[in-house]
């Protein structure tokens, strides 16, 4: 009788040609571990030398003044860049160079003065040239502070004291002012030198216009000096401004450079861990991992990964150091900075947990930062580090915290799910173990079982076994063979030296060999799969080919193979009973809903057909997301229902 297969269902069809996702997640699987060997050995202090390079070029490089800082300068009230710093301390060799000339002229003029003033003139004298002494050895230091301003009107108030004491506009001592003027505005810029410089000649012209022996003449000497205190005040205001100017400039590229190396250490990490994504697939490794980088990026005591159980909506802590810690934890379990985080379902700090009812992850914690573990759209855990200080994390490492974390998180979840799959594939293979022993050795063990007990009984009647004796040992080495087969069959897998296609030719000899089954194999591969797919692909054809042999009373099976390393089919059609689509019960027992999932776990479709009496055809297909219009000519060969 000769072979027949149905052909309602083999006419030609093109397959697309696009990329498929799942073919390059497999790609970088195959990949990581290559870019993993290949990493710096100490990762560490190549980083901590590139951060401090970074630091010391940047702040070796011109500062760019063509950038201004955002915000207004006020005339009358310039700000200074920083509340703390000591504004005049950069003037202190000008300021004093300033006290030293206005004193040695104020001391030469004092010393040819011979009015009746003189005692007046020598006690001021004494205090000026005492109190300039004091600041050349004791600068003032302005820091913005009430104390500072203090000082600098005080210096201001004595000079104006004494100028007015001693003879107003025509004092020998009112040079000794103009120190007072321009601490004043390098101090506090132009807007206050301004008004200190207004108040201090109405304060001195008033009294010497008002006494002068000739008004005129002493208003026009007053304006003199009124106009070369002002000249004082503007050069010492505007000198303010500018330094001002280049300070604000200097502290932002400061920040600038401490942004930039938080980028870079977070940079660093994140590439370190992206690095590790493809090939550290172990749950433990990835865990020690991400807390490896953590620490590199912030200081922290105590730390807690928990994974989230949806079974129960329980929290499993997977990973701590640093406390002690239920391994399991209830929604109502989580302390107050978890709870914050799953609220925000992002990040949460908490700056005293003393004061937060609860507390944190351990009693002996101060402060701590949370972090959501989303992956994938879906909150897979939670993180939680914690510090004994109170306040001690800062709003930079929240934000180092906030992008390492993503990638993490996905470490995690692709660790997840691999365990997962493992565990499914393990169930599944010693499923099928199970169910080969029981159909290929089960059965034969039972029969020959059965023989031994007929032939026991026989003996002891005292009839002949020896010719029962012969078949049985027949019957014992077919066993032995189906022993064999089996293990072969679990030995049979895709290597990297094997492809598919090699392996599908030599399991048909194998089928050949042992059963009246013929199997024709049309195997095309120009290229291949990446391996973790074309072993899902194998176990699938595997899967298929078994229950024809055991199955399907088929007399011929055809297998088509064809991969050009982007798309990939397997189509296995054979001229058995088949059976009534729809009956649940029949695709589960024959495994076909395990089949699916294999190829589903790929990327890949999964098609079956079949009918009583027109035999079966099973069919996966892994193809790119997208089609093109047009198939090339490689396309058309390839069989489509």
């Amino acid at each position: 009788m000769p072979t027949e297969f149905p052909t309602d269902n083999l006419s030609e069809h093109p397959l697309s040609v696009a990329e498929s996702s799942s073919t390059s997640l497999a790609a970088g699987l195959e990949t990581g571990s290559s870019s993993l060997s290949q990493s710096d050995p100490e990762p560490e202090s190549l980083r901590q030398k590139a951060t401090a390079r970074l630091r010391r070029d940047l702040k070796s490089a011109l500062i760019d003044t063509s950038q201004k800082p955002t915000g207004d300068f006020d005339l009358l009230a310039d700000q200074s860049p920083s509340g703390t710093a000591d504004r005049v301390s950069s003037f202190n060799g000008l300021i004093t160079t300033m006290r030293l000339a206005t004193m040695s002229i104020s001391l030469l003029l004092v010393s040819a003065d011979t009015s009746s003033n003189s005692a007046a003139l020598r006690f001021w004298t004494a205090v000026l040239v005492l109190y300039a002494i004091f600041r050349t050895v004791r600068p003032i230091k302005y820091t913005d502070s009430v104390s500072s301003l203090v000082l600098v009107i005080a210096e201001v108030f004595l000079g104006v004291l004494a100028v007015v004491a001693t003879g107003g506009c025509d004092s020998p001592l009112i040079f000794m002012l103009l120190p007072a003027i321009t601490v004043a505005g390098l101090a506090r810029g132009f807007g206050f030198s301004f008004r200190v410089a207004v108040v201090t000649i109405l304060a001195v012209s008033f009294v010497f216009v008002d006494q002068a022996s000739n008004p005129r003449e002493a208003l026009v000497r007053a304006a003199s000096w009124a106009g070369i205190i002002m000249l004082v005040a503007i050069i010492a205001g505007y000198t303010r401004r500018i330094s001002g100017v280049a300070d604000r400039d200097r502290e932002l590229t400061l920040d600038r450079l401490d942004k930039l190396s938080d980028a870079n250490d977070l940079l660093f990490s994140l590439h370190q861990v992206t690095q590790t994504l493809p090939a550290s697939l172990d749950m433990g490794e990835v865990l020690d991992t991400t807390l490896q980088r953590l620490h590199s990026l912030v200081s922290f005591e105590s730390a807690a990964v928990l994974l989230f159980d949806e079974t129960d909506a329980h929290w499993d802590v997977v990973r701590h150091e640093g406390l002690h810690i239920p391994t399991r934890l209830g929604p109502t379990d989580l302390p107050v900075g978890l709870r914050k985080a799953l609220a925000q379902n992002g990040s949460a700090a908490v700056s005293n947990l003393i004061a937060e009812p609860g507390g944190g992850l351990s009693n002996r914690s101060g402060s701590g930062l949370y972090s959501v573990l989303t992956a994938r759209g879906t909150i897979i855990g939670l993180l939680g580090l914690e510090h004994g200080e109170v306040g001690h994390f800062t709003h930079r490492e929240e934000e180092l915290v906030a992008g390492f974390i993503a990638p993490a998180a996905l470490a995690v979840d692709n660790a997840r799910w691999f365990a997962r799959l493992r565990t499914v594939g393990a169930d599944e293979e010693r499923t099928r173990i199970a169910r080969d022993l029981h159909d290929r050795i089960g059965q034969s063990l039972a029969y020959l079982g059965f023989e031994l007990d007929r032939l026991v009984e026989k003996d002891s009647q005292g009839e002949s076994v020896s010719q029962p004796i012969a078949q049985l040992r027949d019957d014992v080495r077919g066993v032995i063979r189906e022993v064999r087969d089996t293990l072969y069959d679990l030995r049979t897998d895709v290597s990297d030296e094997r492809s598919l296609g090699q392996v599908l030719e030599q399991y048909a000899e194998r089928v050949a060999e042992r059963s009246a089954l013929q199997v024709h194999v049309e195997a095309e591969e120009s290229a291949r799969l990446p391996i973790l797919q074309e072993r899902e692909m194998w176990r699938v054809t595997q899967e298929a080919l078994a229950n024809v042999e055991r199955h399907a009373s088929a007399t011929a099976v055809r297998v088509v193979w064809r991969c050009d390393g982007h798309r990939a089919l397997v189509d296995i059609t054979d001229n058995g009973v088949g059976f009534e689509q729809g009956r649940a019960g029949r695709l589960d027992s024959y495994g076909l809903l395990g089949m699916r999932e294999r190829a589903a776990s790929v990327g890949a479709s999964f098609e079956i057909v079949s009918a009583p009496g027109r035999g079966t055809r099973v069919r996966c297909t892994l193809q790119p997301a997208t089609t093109e219009t047009q198939p090339s000519s490689s396309q058309r060969n390839w069989p489509n229902r």
